[in-house]
């Protein structure tokens, strides 16, 4: 569709306010005033490229994924991976509850193992004392839930005590939240453990905060060109098998999953470092870092995916409900709670995994992707117009997608008109 229509379209599925489908444009988007109000030193705004990913079938419903990112392909590649796992039934995800962990570092413990019994016998009166740090929270259900305590014996700063507060962050990321609970422990832990307490801060590793998506994609749905259903599958699962087993393929295979995620965090205003920060720590979990997501033969022979990572994203609170752009992209995505925010994007990064090992076993990962890389070099080149796409399809043609060329077929076009 041309540009216009795609956000009439937009905007028509999402039911959008007039002012809502300008911030799409940038018009009514974040100004220079409100985004002085949200960090330090501003001078200045930086924008980038908001797409939208279909065919998405996430838990029986239709959805539309808004994806903040620069990289050609991507938005493509989730939305044609979508479209195989539609085949299927679509993405089935579930998340657990949102709890965050807050820790608190307690140094200068004399008995570090009679200090952490002694903290555990106080467990309700210090989770009734977090509680008391946000009453709000509580009452919209969420809170202290446990807390953990263990002894780091050997550190470079000698031995220390690690206590886990369990915090219900409800709709929020969390991290405010926590970090208040923890400082408001800090000082009953002291007197309890007569220790110091030094870091009082969330951890990203939110491996009790968990988002898990599986897909179904039929064989025959996989059939492309000259490659056979068959021949697509097995090599999709050898490609992720060399992830399993590999760091230097889990990197990249990872950031492939990481491409369909970190795009709808940042649309929605959420903290994409908190979320990758986390998601590779949780490959590294059992002492090797791995693939995150896993693919095999289901018993009908159909290709199964599942992926399973840590998600502390919100709905609620800030940058999220400060950036125009990020309340209607939460809009068209039609996320309601933070679980179900959560459910979608690890759908998609299912779907962009996907993509990437299909395009891998066949094809190779250059060939659609130069192709539209193609266009971000002809208007680097210069072109402008119809100008764009006369350069792509030379470029392309040739099997040359370089600056220089593009600069040189761009001359060549425009001598000709001379």
């Amino acid at each position: 569709m041309p540009l216009e229509e795609r956000v009439g379209r937009i905007a028509a599925w999402a039911e959008l306010a007039e002012d809502e489908a300008k911030a799409l444009g940038g018009a009514m988007g974040l100004s220079l005033t409100r985004a002085d109000q949200m960090i330090e030193n501003v001078v200045g705004l930086y924008s980038l490229p908001l797409g939208i990913a279909v065919n998405f079938v996430v838990n029986g419903r239709d959805v539309l994924a808004p994806m903040v990112v620069e990289e050609p392909s991507v938005v493509a590649g989730a939305s044609f991976a979508a479209k195989l796992a539609r085949a299927g039934g679509g993405f089935r995800a579930t998340a657990t509850a949102p709890e965050m962990i807050g820790q608190l570092q307690v140094l200068d413990v004399t008995d570090p193992w009679s200090a952490r019994l002694d903290l555990l016998a106080t467990r309700d009166e210090l989770l009734s004392l977090a509680n008391e740090s946000d009453p709000v929270i509580v009452e919209l259900g969420g809170g202290a839930r446990d807390l953990e305590a263990r002894v780091i014996e050997y550190t470079p700063a000698g031995p220390m005590l690690v206590v886990h507060l369990i915090f219900d962050c409800r709709d929020a990321m969390g991290a405010n939240a926590v970090n208040t609970a923890c400082e408001s422990l800090a000082p009953r832990i002291e007197q309890i453990t007569g220790g110091r307490v030094l870091l009082r801060i969330l951890s990203n590793l939110a491996d009790r905060r968990l988002a898990r998506a599986r897909c179904t994609v039929p064989v025959e749905a996989l059939a492309y060109g000259d490659f056979a259903g068959e021949q697509v599958a097995q090599g999709i699962i050898e490609a992720y098998a060399l992830a399993a087993a590999d760091p230097y393929r889990a990197a990249t295979h990872n950031k492939g999953i990481m491409n369909g995620v970190d795009p709808i965090v940042i649309a929605t205003g959420n903290d994409w470092r908190a979320v990758e920060a986390g998601a590779h720590a949780y490959a590294a979990r059992s002492g090797r870092y791995t693939s995150l997501s896993t693919w095999a033969r289901d018993a009908e022979g159909n290709l199964a995916g599942t992926l399973e990572m840590p998600l502390a994203v919100g709905t609620v609170g800030g940058a999220t409900r400060v950036h125009p752009t990020a309340q209607v992209a939460l809009k068209i995505l039609g996320a309601r709670t933070a679980r179900e925010l959560a459910e979608t994007i690890v759908s998609v990064g299912l779907a962009q995994n996907l993509a990437a090992l299909r395009a891998l076993a066949t094809e190779g990962i250059q060939r659609g992707h130069m192709r539209l890389h193609a266009r971000q070099v002809a208007v680097a080149a210069g072109a402008a117009g119809d100008e764009v796409t006369q350069v792509v399809e030379r470029m392309v043609a040739e099997g040359r997608v370089r600056p220089d060329r593009a600069e040189t077929i761009l001359a060549e076009m425009r001598n000709e008109q001379l």
